[in-house]
């Protein structure tokens, strides 16, 4: 890290927990103190001491046209001239409302937020209110913002009360959480069998992507959704990360299954803070001021989000946007899996679409157990090596790789090149 970011991390401490404004920024499990940047264009960022990194975090995903798309910071510039925020109806955000339900397969009405974490928790209510059910299901490994009801942890066993998974999280509001693994079917189903009447909704993301990169079971997604009918459960299907990443549609366009509700965020805001959550529209319909479930936000359907929201799902509905996210994101993948074979390093290479993640295990990760084997120290060795030569990934193992239109082949090409010099220099012994 540079002397100017060195000097803004150490101000930033002094007035801001932890010196960032969300954990993971922070470096903690990667060793090192954070760059701060200055510009994005393109695929590339740029950090205050000037150097300057092919980005695969994407913002975490939304910047899938890359930074500062002409198109998106023409929409921001033009509708900031007509002013930041109403508190009131604007004709953008019907525009937006129209494309999302036009898109995503299992939306036929829409509520705007502002974040994932707000999307969600929106979700879970208004499941608990069409159903009259208190209780809830995730998926061990799979995360859904800051709610308290889902910073829980399995315990043993297949399916366990839930155990806050953070101080503040009070425990009477963790135990109304249920957790089961991730892609085992028949932990789910023998739940849903001894205490269905109990469980409002199951929610889950379609691709794991915050433990890594883990995909569906061939069949899981199909047999969530026949057992959640089956007993009453309303399934929510967490696309925050999948949503317009994986197909316009989201998971549930390319795996052909459509949930009751569905939670939105990232890619829908263009890299503007935005969430949304959606359904069937008998289930929409219970939201106030239509029905007594209430939820309100004052920046909900902000002038600014809306137009940038709009100018990215009209760039993704491009032709070809999609073969080619796939076309260079399967020749990143085959080149760091070659790479660490090369070099003798045990590692899987997880992708789903434009999602990947490269673990340091020599196990394919199906859920969380078999993914928190995999070796974090070495991840951040290789973190740290690949940091020092221009690659910037996000800083965890159980993190996805992101990769946009606006990442180059030549860009790919030096990603592999570059890991293929680092997984080749790194010693693999016990001083690692």
């Amino acid at each position: 890290m540079g002397s100017v970011s060195r000097g803004l991390f150490e101000k930033a401490r002094l007035v801001i927990p932890g010196g960032v404004n969300s954990p993971v920024r922070a470096f903690k499990a990667v060793g090192g103190d954070p760059p701060f940047f200055a510009r994005g264009q393109g695929a590339l960022l740029t950090d205050v001491d000037g150097n300057e990194y092919i980005d695969y975090v994407c913002s975490w995903g939304p910047l899938i046209l890359g930074h500062a798309h002409p198109e998106i910071v023409r929409e921001v510039q033009e509708a900031a001239k007509s002013g930041t925020s109403f508190g009131a109806p604007n004709p953008h955000e019907v525009e937006l409302a129209r494309l999302v339900v036009e898109s995503v397969p299992g939306i036929e009405k829409v509520r705007m937020v502002n974040s994932g974490t707000e999307a969600t928790l929106s979700a879970l209510r208004l499941a608990r209110a069409c159903t009259g059910r208190d209780l809830i299901v995730k998926m061990d490994g799979c995360y859904h913002g800051h709610v308290d009801a889902l910073l829980v942890k399995a315990g043993s066993g297949v399916a366990t009360l839930g155990l806050p998974g953070t101080p503040g999280v009070p425990a009477r509001v963790a135990e109304q959480t249920l957790v089961v693994p991730y892609n085992d079917l028949d932990a789910f189903a023998s739940l849903a069998k001894a205490r269905g009447r109990e469980i409002a909704c199951a929610i889950v993301e379609p691709v794991a992507a915050n433990m890594g990169v883990v995909p569906p079971r061939p069949g899981y997604l199909e047999g969530l959704r026949e057992i959640t009918a089956k007993h009453g459960i309303l399934l929510i299907f967490d696309e925050v990360i999948t949503g317009f990443r994986l197909a316009l549609g989201g998971a549930q366009e390319l795996y052909r299954i459509t949930p009751d509700l569905t939670t939105l965020g990232k890619i829908l805001g263009g890299g503007l803070p935005i969430g949304a959550y959606g359904g069937r529209e008998e289930i929409m319909d219970r939201v106030a001021p239509e029905g007594d479930v209430y939820q309100a936000g004052t920046l909900a359907g902000n002038p600014l989000a809306m137009r940038a929201g709009i100018a990215m799902l009209k760039g993704l509905r491009a032709p070809g946007v999609y073969a080619a996210l796939e076309k260079s994101s399967a020749r990143l993948a085959q080149g760091l899996a070659a790479a660490a074979e090369e070099s003798g390093t045990p590692a899987r290479v997880t992708r789903v679409g434009s999602l990947l993640t490269l673990f340091f295990t020599s196990h394919d990760p199906v859920d969380w157990q078999s993914a928190s084997r995999s070796d974090t120290r070495r991840f951040a060795a290789y973190f740290r090596r690949m940091l020092e030569r221009g690659i910037y990934l996000a800083p965890s193992q159980y993190e996805a790789l992101f990769v946009s239109l606006s990442h180059t082949d030549e860009q790919i090409e030096r990603t592999i090149a570059t890991a293929r010099e680092v997984l080749k220099g790194m010693r693999w012994g016990p001083e690692a």
